[in-house]
């Protein structure tokens, strides 16, 4: 993607350099930073379009990075890291990274997760532009505060409803309970993060047997997502 910027951050220069030129030569620009805090000055002031996270960072490790960049952009980060334990894959993706790049890794592959996320962001962008998010049988109106289901209005609670929102705006992102929390309950909810679990089934409920081309899924130990199979978004 011409003209695409990304920003490494891994303070290991080879891999910094490897990823530098194979990506630049597909017509990306590239900056690096070597340490958490240089990595996030960076992500403020350069703008970039993805993010490749080591976890193992001087000054600020990969975690706290990547809750950091979550508080503030939903720019897609792709860990890249020795650690390839379960445990460390769950939590990245549970604090917000997209995707889990195990080292060593091959280029190709790389570059092509890189690309696939980026298309899902891109179509994500261009659906959550219009005032209504509109799938296989399913549309969602902000303004109006509208769901139709198979073209019929259906009554929703606010919460449930700014819930389906958030997970369908972001679709085929995964997010923690506790995420979801501060983002549909906002930050100053107190109660129990199960609650998330009662909406989601109440969703459920109104969701089931709508559609074959998205669902609303559970990923056990991490969350909750709202994901569309390939070629199911309209325009």
């Amino acid at each position: 993607m011409l003209g695409t910027k990304l920003l490494v951050i891994d303070d290991d220069i080879n891999t910094c350099e490897l990823i530098k030129v194979y990506f630049q030569n597909e017509g990306y620009e590239v900056n690096t930073a070597s340490d958490g805090v240089n990595g996030l000055n960076l992500f403020k002031h350069y703008e970039p379009d993805v993010v490749l996270l080591d976890l193992m960072l001087p000054k600020k490790d990969g975690n706290d990075v990547i809750k950091e960049i979550r508080a503030i952009s939903n720019k897609p980060i792709v860990v890249i890291s020795a650690k390839g334990g379960v445990f460390d894959k769950v939590l990245a993706l549970e604090l917000g990274a997209d995707d889990y790049v195990i080292k060593p890794f091959d280029m190709k592959e790389l570059f092509a997760r890189v690309k696939a996320i980026l298309r899902r962001c891109n179509s994500s962008e261009r659906n959550s532009d219009k005032d209504t998010l509109r799938f296989d049988n399913l549309e969602i109106s902000l303004s109006n505060h509208e769901l139709k289901i198979k073209g019929e209005s259906v009554d929703i609670p606010n919460k449930e409803f700014m819930l389906l929102h958030f997970l369908a705006k972001n679709y085929n992102r995964v997010f923690s309970r506790d995420q979801l929390l501060n983002k549909v309950w906002s930050f100053d909810y107190l109660g129990d993060s199960r609650t998330v679990d009662v909406h989601i089934k109440r969703l459920r409920e109104k969701l089931s047997n709508v559609s074959t081309k998205w669902e609303l899924r559970t990923i056990w130990g991490v969350g909750y997502k709202f994901e569309v199979y390939p070629q199911s978004t309209e325009a």
